[in-house]
């Protein structure tokens, strides 16, 4: 089933958005994120994902109490990212209730830990690639690399990743759609579940992504818009669903 997922960034422990992965360049909505987890479980997500923002540029997790707090409120899965670079971050966030963690820019600097920790924690990991013009991207978006998404995913194709999280960063935050032939294009050539990530903006983003369900793409995570009401999460979960909203 193709899931819509809303985001919640951790940030000093608050809910923002960014725009691009700035930093500098944060919405705040919030010093409750477990509330915000909740009120996204309420409307009907099936998971929830999560992104560690200062964990992502310390190369270390740093809203353990947040995500606990997340986790012990909510009763679907959550998704973390951000920060994670060994088994025993990996296991630690695990611990505290997480269902699966996303490896992004250790991925590249060591892709043998996406193997053992697959191997780890089975259907539990999931690989991040952030990519600006079909390059990936890594270190906070800060430096973009000269490999290729596609390759990247081919690397992975036998070591049970459970999906990766495809995000042009180009769109991530900015509300202008998300780059669907390109994350449509990656999920074609591997047999890893692919997630659309940035710029889904409209209900229409939404019924386009799940239209490419059969190129391979399983979900698409949405934060920007639903904060800010271009999409009513409820109802895009109803329509997804085929039912009538409630």
């Amino acid at each position: 089933m193709f899931e819509l997922i809303p985001a919640i960034d951790l940030k000093g422990g608050h809910c923002v958005r960014l725009k691009q992965g700035r930093m500098d360049d944060a919405t705040d909505y919030g010093d409750d994120p477990a509330a915000m987890a909740q009120h996204w479980q309420s409307l009907g997500a099936s998971r929830l994902h999560v992104v560690d923002l200062d964990g992502a540029f310390a190369g270390k997790p740093a809203n353990r109490e947040a995500i606990r707090a997340i986790c012990e409120r909510l009763t679907i899965p959550v998704q973390l990212g951000g920060g994670l670079r060994d088994l025993s971050m990996i296991e630690g966030m695990l611990s505290l209730g997480v269902g699966r963690v996303i490896l992004g820019s250790v991925a590249i600097s060591n892709p043998a830990l996406v193997g053992e920790a697959c191997r780890a924690f089975p259907g539990q990991i999931c690989v991040g690639i952030d990519a600006k013009g079909g390059m990936v991207a890594v270190h906070g978006w800060d430096d973009v690399t000269d490999v290729q998404a596609v390759e990247l995913a081919k690397r992975f194709e036998d070591d049970g990743v459970a999906a990766i999280i495809y995000t042009d960063i180009a769109r991530d935050g900015m509300l202008t759609g998300p780059n669907i032939e390109e994350t449509a294009r990656l999920a074609q050539q591997v047999s890893i579940p692919v997630i659309v990530s940035g710029g889904v903006a409209t209900m229409d983003d939404v019924q386009r992504c799940a239209a490419r369900a059969s190129d391979g793409i399983c979900g698409a995570i949405t934060g920007r818009a639903i904060y800010e009401k271009t999409i009513d999460f409820e109802q895009a979960v109803a329509a997804l669903q085929g039912s009538p909203r409630g």
